[in-house]
């Protein structure tokens, strides 16, 4: 959502938001009245174009029905764990990430306390990673991971050494970094990087205030590690999967359900509150996906 903040969104298929125009994103909701073949009343469906409004009035064409038993009834986990987010997760890994059972691989997430790194290091524990270790803002996250999610270790970049950490963590070096931030944090875990490892390049939050192209250019330094090494770091674009997204979204549905993956969710209640909501997140105050709940 932060892209769409600037004039270049950095992908085709974001547009940037529109100053006075009503701000947009991902939502659910129930369908009160139709007008449309394709929806009836008391349907449960979902846009990418979802207006922030408590109601609104929306084309047939652009709002798709979900099963909320797909998420063993929670609505909220359509839009992140069972939604899009959980899709870039898994199919990221799958595609991007070549792990493979028995291996001995390490993954580093980047960003692991947010909605796509959290489901991203579940499902490389689950495929076959021997460690996973996550890098996130604060304690608070780094307990998130360790007690709730599994992952092997945690490192806070606020407060630690991360280098001398992530050579702690990872004694065999990186086999898998999923990246969400990019910047320092992206070139210190490359140079620790195995020969013919795998950078899943998702996300590059912490270049977005920059003036820059998508994805930003690296230092000359990583640049020559990636090629050094014959490093793989290919842009992931999910949409150019949803050929695979049924099969992905019903064992997302399926390993939340047994337990093997585990939801984190930070919740807020109320339309008003979601401008501070938002602020929070661009800041790293969310654990999880960041929800806003207007109606029960």
């Amino acid at each position: 959502m932060r892209c769409r903040m600037n004039e270049d969104t950095g992908a085709e298929y974001l547009t940037p938001w529109q100053l006075s125009a009503c701000v947009d994103g991902v939502g659910i909701g129930v369908v009160e009245s139709s007008r449309c073949s394709s929806c009836s009343v008391g349907d449960v469906v979902t846009s990418f174009n979802w207006l922030w409004q408590t109601h609104v009035v929306m084309k047939g064409s652009v709002l798709q029905k979900v099963d909320p038993q797909l998420a063993g009834g929670h609505l909220s986990y359509l839009l992140g764990a069972v939604g899009l987010t959980g899709l870039t997760a898994l199919l990221g890994v799958r595609e991007k990430g070549h792990v493979t059972k028995g291996a001995n691989q390490t993954m580093v997430v980047s960003g692991a306390a947010g909605a796509c790194g959290s489901i991203a290091g579940q499902i490389g524990r689950l495929d076959g990673c021997v460690r996973v270790v996550g890098i996130c803002g604060s304690e608070e996250k780094c307990r998130a991971l360790l007690d709730d999610l599994g992952f092997s270790a945690a490192i806070n970049y606020r407060q630690e050494d991360v280098p001398a950490r992530l050579k702690e963590c990872c004694p065999d070096g990186v086999d898998v970094y999923f990246d969400n931030v990019g910047g320092p944090i992206s070139d210190t875990v490359i140079a620790q990087m195995n020969s013919g490892s795998h950078v899943i390049l998702c996300g590059q939050i912490s270049q977005y205030n920059k003036d820059v192209p998508y994805p930003p250019p690296l230092s000359e330094e990583t640049q020559e590690a990636l090629q050094s090494k014959s490093i793989t770091r290919e842009r992931f674009m999910v949409l150019d999967y949803m050929s695979k997204a049924e099969a992905a979204l019903t064992e997302l549905g399926q390993g939340i359900k047994s337990g093997q993956i585990k939801v984190l969710e930070t919740v807020v209640n109320g339309i008003e509150n979601m401008g501070d909501a938002f602020c929070s997140m661009m800041k790293g105050g969310n654990i999880g996906k960041q929800i806003i709940k207007i109606s029960e």
